[in-house]
């Protein structure tokens, strides 16, 4: 029988889907300023591509530990920090003068805050409040409201670019992103309040341990490398890719807002798929179909026809796997310390995000083209498919306490 939600349920999870939709819009909009920043720096498009590339690299690498403080010590604390610290990097972005403070602000400050304010943590809080028989459902909402920034704050960016320059659409997000801060506060407490959690008493080592021996989670991992691949390679150069071909001003934006609408339905379809049928193998499907729409549009010519269609089909496979992935670690492994192995999980992601990001600026210095990242994506999202089939989705047991003899001595 299908558990009832309160009202104070949906609202929690409205005010979660709200963080995400505004601290990932504004990361999904970086893209469009990679030509005004290489114009306004006299430099290559490597440059700042690698700023971005460190943005996602410490966003990543800090995500464990920032899901591991949230465990401990709250998310309303954590997200609130994440938003300041996000909005202070946007206006250092906006000042900057030098390539290193490219570097600093849009590839490290930025990069560490959006871990309090993304996936891991905003998961997390939604994970405790909700049903455990409609989890994957109420991630899959949270995760494709939170994507609905390409559709609102991308072209809105882009729109702010052209009419107030590079420079006033980054002021503009740093005044958008401090709208998190009140919502921070409905957002407060740690996994550790909830009851079901309460019943173990595993540590948080005893379950990394476990995790560290689980070939499914490492699998997980592995196969969210890929993911994260995917997506930044597209965010973060695609707008360039598109200008290359002499393709209309209004394209780019268009196009990532194309993905974000579509993948609204993608994700919340994935998300109710995972709630009855098994994770691994919706994740299956969902990185091959990834290869073969990359396939084909590489093969086929570029217009803008061709380009919308790609969009709309990449959107509906976009980030349906951050729900069922999410929701498979904590199917895996519990509640208690989602925050935390989810992040680990999000790290690999990260490390995705960094090569494609950087690999693909790199490559387009080097040959003058994207062919050889477009072929690389492809490869890797047959190989992540193939790494989802063995995992096994049984829930594992936490190490039973050790006996304790209450004779005095």
């Amino acid at each position: 029988m299908t558990e009832r939600v309160s009202g104070k349920v949906i609202f929690i999870v409205f005010c979660a889907s709200m963080v995400l939709l505004f601290s990932m819009g504004i990361r999904q909009s970086f893209g469009l300023f990679q030509g005004s920043i290489q114009q306004a720096f006299g430099i290559g498009i490597s440059a700042f591509s690698l700023s971005l590339a460190l943005q996602n690299l410490l966003w990543g690498v800090s995500q464990p530990f920032v899901g591991a403080i949230a465990d401990k010590f709250g998310s309303g604390r954590v997200i609130a920090v994440g938003a300041v610290g996000t909005a202070l990097g946007l206006i250092w972005l906006a000042n900057a003068s030098s390539v290193w403070e490219l570097h600093a602000s849009a590839g490290i400050l930025i990069g560490i805050a959006g871990s309090g304010t993304t996936w891991a943590v905003m998961l997390s809080v939604i994970a405790r409040n909700v049903p455990e028989s409609r989890r994957t459902l109420f991630f899959a909402i949270g995760s494709s409201v939170g994507t609905g920034g390409q559709i609102l704050l991308v072209p809105l960016t882009q729109f702010n670019i052209i009419n107030f320059g590079w420079v006033g659409a980054l002021v503009i997000l740093s005044a958008m992103i401090v709208l998190i801060m009140p919502l921070a506060y409905f957002l407060r407490g740690k996994t550790s309040d909830h009851s079901a959690a309460k019943q173990q008493a595993e540590t948080l080592l005893q379950t990394l341990d476990r995790a560290r021996q689980h070939s499914g989670y490492l699998f997980l991992t592995a196969g969210f490398f890929v993911c994260g691949f995917h997506v930044m390679f597209i965010m973060a150069h695609f707008p360039k890719y598109l200008e290359t071909l002499d393709m209309p001003a209004w394209l780019p934006g268009t196009a990532i807002s194309t993905i974000g609408i579509t993948n609204l339905a993608g994700t919340f379809l994935f998300g109710y798929l995972g709630d009855h049928y098994s994770k691994k193998y919706l994740l299956s499907t969902l990185y091959f179909l990834r290869a073969v729409v990359f396939a084909i549009f590489v093969a086929m010519p570029i217009s803008v026809t061709s380009v919308l269609i790609f969009c709309f089909m990449i959107g509906f496979l976009w980030l349906a796997t951050v729900p069922l992935t999410n929701a498979l670690v904590g199917q895996l492994f519990g509640l208690r310390y989602l925050a935390t192995l989810a992040g680990i999980v999000f790290c690999s992601h990260q490390l995705g995000s960094f090569t494609s990001v950087w690999l693909g600026g790199w490559l387009f210095d080097t040959t003058g083209s994207y062919d050889l990242i477009w072929q690389f994506s492809i490869a890797l999202g047959v190989i992540s498919a193939l790494l989802h089939l063995p995992i096994k989705e049984t829930a594992t047991a936490p190490e039973p306490a050790p006996a304790t003899d209450n004779l005095r001595s």
